[in-house]
């Protein structure tokens, strides 16, 4: 009996061993459970590491680490990987397009906000001024292309074949008046090419690294009822598999606090719109 007590006793310190182990694994130095996010700088890594929401994810047991990134493809590859649990940067089209081109399994937790795009002044200043064969920079990626082409649409600059939509390209051009020329380059290149263009129509994140402001200094801006505007929400990506984790669970509810709400309102100043 003495031996079979000892060797349950032991069986016991080993098991609670382990469990402390493993827990232990799961957690960072202050006893709360850490998120790995991928981010662009503007807005996204503010606001995840604003006051906002970094209080209430710590009321969750969780502490989050924001991995910053200037480009739109690595946050997504890193969180196929595993590399980030999550990523904020993106909206559901340009997702949809990274699962299908590189047979991803990435999904949304939670839409967060929406950025109005804004056509910005470069060689020329006023779209008084502009003249035939003026120089147009617009994203060269589908999605926001579509996007970009539509509010130029809506300001009378170009006219798209009809249910062009949100798959539109240059050549769905049927009228252009102007003879405006396109620029098609990375998005994070729009706002750095003002110089060498008449114009150049960016997304609100870049717009707000070069110190633009959508409501201050764009000549045309997405109408926040258009069709980009309800399709376009940022959204908190994670793997398909992981959906239904703590981690997940917990991000999706910290980032749609309102809190948070109250913090994009007032710091953005409707250059960043929350949806939820």
């Amino acid at each position: 009996m003495r031996k079979m007590k000892r060797f349950a006793a032991l069986t016991l310190a080993a098991v609670w061993s382990i469990s402390i182990f493993t827990g232990c694994g799961n957690r960072n130095g202050n006893g709360s459970k850490e998120i790995i996010v991928g981010a662009t700088i503007q807005p996204h890594a503010e606001i995840l590491n604003s006051d906002a929401f970094q209080k209430k994810i710590k009321e969750l047991g969780y502490t989050v680490k924001v991995k910053e990134y200037t480009d739109y493809v690595q946050p997504n590859e890193a969180t196929e990987d595993g590399s980030l649990d999550a990523n904020f940067f993106q909206h559901q089209p340009f997702l949809d397009d990274f699962n299908k081109e590189n047979k991803g399994h990435l999904v949304s937790i939670a839409k967060v906000h929406y950025e109005p795009y804004g056509l910005y002044a470069g060689k020329t200043k006023s779209l008084e001024d502009i003249k035939d064969g003026s120089t147009i920079a617009v994203p060269n990626d589908s999605t926001n292309e579509a996007r970009a082409l539509q509010m130029l649409e809506a300001g009378g600059i170009i006219k798209l074949k009809e249910n062009a939509g949100l798959n539109a390209t240059i050549n769905d051009i049927v009228e252009n008046p102007h003879n405006v020329s396109f620029k098609e380059i990375e998005s994070a290149q729009t706002p750095l090419v003002l110089e060498d263009v008449d114009f150049s129509v960016i997304n609100g994140n870049y717009a707000m690294q070069a110190g633009l402001n959508v409501n201050e200094d764009a000549l045309l801006i997405e109408d926040a009822k258009s069709v980009g505007a309800d399709t376009y929400a940022n959204i908190v990506v994670v793997k398909e598999e992981n959906k239904d984790s703590g981690k997940a669970k917990a991000l999706a509810e910290a980032i749609t606090c309102d809190e948070v709400k109250s913090f994009i309102e007032e710091k953005y100043s409707g250059a960043v719109i929350p949806v939820f």
